[in-house]
């Protein structure tokens, strides 16, 4: 069970994300950061950083730009919210996938990722204010079939834009599951927010009952 204070704040915009913590009973508000993850990415290539470094670099920065807005709205008497940031990024073989613009991106990188595997570097972290409270990474991995073009053009059709939530084009909780030979690593990792660290930590910090 959730105590009433303080209150939680999903920094993401993400329906799964969302799904995964409505789905373990939270109480929670969503409100997406603004901050720049194309510069943000850009400016971690460029100083060397693997794509699990970016990858909390990210969900970080997420979470302090809507952790320190809530604080400055808030009274001063009240509690400020805890705000989840979480982030993550495909990874295959070096190569680093976005959420693809359109269907016609998410067909091209579906057929790059086909008979490969990639890993899913996932990161979350807990912010309230200005400080970091605790910080979570994964590293699921997933092995994509040799399937046929046709399949892949049903699969596209069936699914259409909600492919394009996703940084891998697939949503392993759908038929995205039907792309893959091998899923290693916690389901809730793959949808890009991994439950049950976040429930220890919620538990250690009171704001679910122990």
């Amino acid at each position: 069970m959730q105590a009433t204070s303080p209150p939680l704040i999903l920094a993401s915009g993400s329906t799964a994300r969302r799904a995964v913590l409505a789905g373990a009973g939270l109480r929670f508000t969503v409100r997406p950061s603004d901050v720049d993850e194309s510069a943000l990415k850009l400016a971690a290539r460029s100083e060397g950083l693997d794509a699990t470094a970016t990858a909390l670099r990210l969900a970080n920065a997420k979470a302090a730009r809507v952790a320190q807005d809530h604080k400055q709205e808030v009274p001063q008497e009240e509690t400020p919210a805890l705000v989840i940031g979480a982030d993550q990024i495909l990874d295959c073989e070096g190569t680093w996938y976005d959420k693809p613009p359109d269907l016609a991106a998410a067909r091209q990188q579906l057929l790059a990722l086909r008979g490969r595997p990639h890993t899913l570097a996932t990161a979350i972290v807990c912010h309230r204010g200005k400080n970091l409270l605790w910080q979570h990474t994964a590293l699921p991995r997933l092995t994509m079939r040799l399937f046929s073009e046709h399949f892949l053009d049903a699969y596209l059709a069936a699914e259409r834009e909600q492919v394009l939530g996703s940084v891998g084009a697939y949503r392993l909780e759908g038929p995205g599951a039907q792309l893959f030979t091998a899923v290693e690593g916690d389901h809730t990792a793959i949808l890009g927010l991994p439950l049950l660290p976040l429930l220890a930590f919620l538990r250690e910090a009171g704001v679910l009952w122990a």
